[in-house]
């Protein structure tokens, strides 16, 4: 019986099972419950100081909450710390038209008028992420999966929208873990794709893994 147990465990961790299956299903929900908890814990210093720099930076919340497609396309709102004006929106629609044009294809800017000091530095490190620890918790985000997307996004993955949608947004990613923002929207759906096609317990710890390292190096940072 034991040896059974075994094996089936290794299934899931070499990827030989189908995603539906209860214990892929409860490993990774085991996971995302632990390394939530454990994050919040652990970084509640991290917290304090940065909702701090946040209030003497800028005025504003400290919390940015924005409305993201989630599982199955139910709108969630996905927790950041603030990185933006107040006014970010208004901003928007003062944007040059290359920059218009910039953001209409990547859904972000390269040089964003409207990203604070402190914002930059949090950009930069993917400490503005942070607060997804409690998306986690209540079982919105995964730790790994394909990044959460706004609504209008979804036409850029066009025939694979739907299979973007059958699984959990996560944290980090694939295209965390490969150069983020170098990449272009293309290649960011291809591995988005990929990460569904192929995706087992083992290649979740590889992308933490490469993610850390690419958050540390700086690569891809905007």
């Amino acid at each position: 019986m034991s040896q059974l147990q075994t094996s089936n465990l290794e299934l899931v961790i070499n990827g030989d099972i189908t995603e539906k299956s209860f214990m892929y299903n409860f490993l990774k929900r085991t996971i995302d419950i632990a390394g939530a908890l454990a994050g919040l814990v652990i970084l509640s210093p991290v917290f304090i100081v940065i909702a701090l720099l946040i209030k003497i930076d800028s005025k504003g919340p400290v919390f940015f909450g924005h409305k993201r497609l989630g599982y199955n396309g139910k709108l969630i709102k996905v927790y950041k710390f603030r990185s933006m004006v107040i006014n970010a929106e208004e901003l928007l629609n003062n944007l040059s038209p290359e920059q218009k044009s910039e953001f209409e294809k990547n859904f972000k800017l390269e040089n964003d008028p409207r990203v604070t000091r402190v914002g930059d530095v949090l950009r930069r490190t993917s400490l503005d992420e942070l607060p997804q620890l409690v998306n986690i918790l209540k079982g919105e985000l995964t730790i790994v999966g394909p990044r959460p997307i706004v609504e209008k996004e979804i036409k850029l993955y066009g025939e694979y929208g739907k299979k973007l949608l059958s699984v959990k947004p996560g944290l980090t990613g694939n295209w965390q873990a490969n150069g983020r923002s170098d990449t272009t929207y293309e290649e960011r759906v291809k591995l988005d794709m990929d990460y569904i096609d192929n995706r087992t317990i083992w290649m979740d710890i590889m992308i933490i893994l490469k993610t850390v390292v690419v958050v540390l190096k700086g690569k891809g940072a905007r």
